[in-house]
C-alpha cells in the first residue's frame, strides 16, 4: 500500500543478524501462532523489553528523528500495540504486533514480533460508545449512531484504525475522509442481514465511510460490506481473515 511499510523487526524483511538477548530472528517457516491472542487485540509491552527489542532488532534503523522518538517511548507511555496476522519467517512462539505512525510522521505501519512473556497486560477494546466521546464533532453523530445500532442488536462493537489511535495517543491520526473502522461480533444468523443493511444505511448517510469487519466466534473476520454483497449472491464468496492467513470462503457457509 502506498505510503506504508514495515520496518525491520524480529522477523523483518531483511537478512537476519545476530542480536543481543533472546529476541527471535528470521526463520524460513510459516508462522502458526501458539498463543491465544486474536487479530485486533490490544497489548501493552514491558518498557524495558520494548527498548531491548528495538536495539536488538534494529527496528529504528532508517526512521527519521520524530518517528524514532515516538516509537522509542511507546511502551513507556503505556501505549498498546495491536495484534496482527503473522508472516512467513515469524517465530511461532512470538506474537506479531504492529503500531501505526500518524500522518504527520509518515503514516508508516510498523511491525514487530514479541515473545508473550514480555507482554505486560491486555488492554480492553475501545468501545464505540467511549470513542464517540472523543471523536471530532463532525464525526460524533455517525459514531453515536453506530453505538446505538450496537445497543439495538445487543452487540458491543469496538473501534480500530485512525479513530482508535487518535483516542489512545492524543495525536492527529484522523484526516478528512478517514474511514471509521469498527469490529462487530457476529449476531445470530436471523438478524445478520438486518445488521448489514443498517450498516450500509449508516455508511451511506456519512459523513465518513464506515468500514470494518464482522468477527465470527472463531475469531476470523470478514469485511462487512463484502460479506453483505456475497450473501446476496447464491454461492457468493468473501475473503475471511484469521491469524493464519486469508482465504475465500462461501459466505453462507460461515453461518451454518
Amino acid at each position: 500500500m502506498p505510503g506504508t511499510r514495515s520496518v525491520p523487526s524480529a522477523a523483518g524483511a531483511r537478512s537476519p543478524r545476530r542480536s543481543r538477548g533472546a529476541w527471535p530472528i528470521k526463520r524460513p517457516v510459516a508462522t502458526m501462532c501458539s498463543h491465544g491472542y486474536r487479530r485486533h487485540d490490544l497489548l501493552r509491552v514491558e518498557p524495558e523489553a520494548w527498548r531491548e527489542m528495538l536495539v536488538a532488532t534494529g527496528s529504528l534503523d532508517g526512521l527519521a528523528h520524530g518517528p524514532q522518538r515516538l516509537v522509542e517511548g511507546w511502551a513507556e507511555r503505556g501505549l498498546p500495540v495491536i495484534v496482527r496476522r503473522g508472516t512467513v519467517g515469524g517465530d511461532e512462539h512470538t506474537i506479531a504486533v504492529g503500531l501505526p505512525l500518524p500522518p504527520t510522521l509518515g503514516k508508516l505501519r510498523l511491525g514487530f514480533f514479541i515473545p508473550p512473556e514480555h507482554m505486560a497486560a491486555r488492554v480492553a477494546a475501545l468501545s464505540v460508545t467511549e470513542a464517540a466521546r472523543s471523536a471530532p464533532a463532525h464525526l460524533r453523530p455517525q459514531v453515536e449512531a453506530a453505538a446505538g445500532l450496537g445497543r439495538r442488536f445487543g452487540l458491543q462493537p469496538a473501534v480500530f484504525g485512525a479513530l482508535l489511535w487518535q483516542h489512545l495517543t492524543g495525536l492527529a491520526y484522523l484526516q478528512p475522509g478517514s474511514d471509521i473502522d469498527l469490529i462487530w461480533p457476529a449476531p445470530p444468523r436471523e438478524s445478520l442481514n438486518e445488521l448489514l443493511d443498517d450498516l450500509a444505511e449508516l455508511d451511506k448517510a456519512g459523513p465518513n465511510r464506515l468500514d470494518g469487519e464482522i468477527i465470527l466466534s472463531t475469531g476470523e473476520g470478514a469485511n462487512w460490506r463484502e460479506l453483505r454483497g456475497a450473501l446476496a449472491c447464491p454461492g457468493g464468496t468473501v475473503l475471511v481473515k484469521s491469524m493464519h492467513g486469508a482465504e475465500l470462503r462461501c459466505a453462507r457457509h460461515l453461518f451454518t
